[in-house]
């Protein structure tokens, strides 16, 4: 996502968990403490990622709309490249 401080990665990386499940919502955020009114859209992502010994971890985070059209493109585009190896 825009503004990641997560290091990236160079073609000698190894990579060494593996996404095991990967779901999605779309929400409405409606109100707030302090705003009576939001309307905006998000959508909710939830990952489970195992690490080399087998031990699965959750995580979870939200993006925007045209954050997660980004991040659906990007994942688009790696699942292409991956067909070709």
């Amino acid at each position: 996502m825009e503004g990641s401080s997560e290091p990236l990665l160079d073609a000698k990386t190894k990579v060494t968990n593996q996404l095991v499940d990967f779901q999605w919502k779309l929400g409405m955020a409606v109100s707030s403490d302090s705003c009576r009114s939001l309307k905006y859209p998000y959508v909710a992502v939830m990952l489970k990622v195992a690490d080399q010994s087998g031990q699965v971890k959750s995580k979870s985070f939200e993006m925007t709309i045209p954050q997660f059209q980004n991040f659906y493109r990007q994942f688009k585009e790696i699942a292409a490249i991956i067909e070709t190896v």
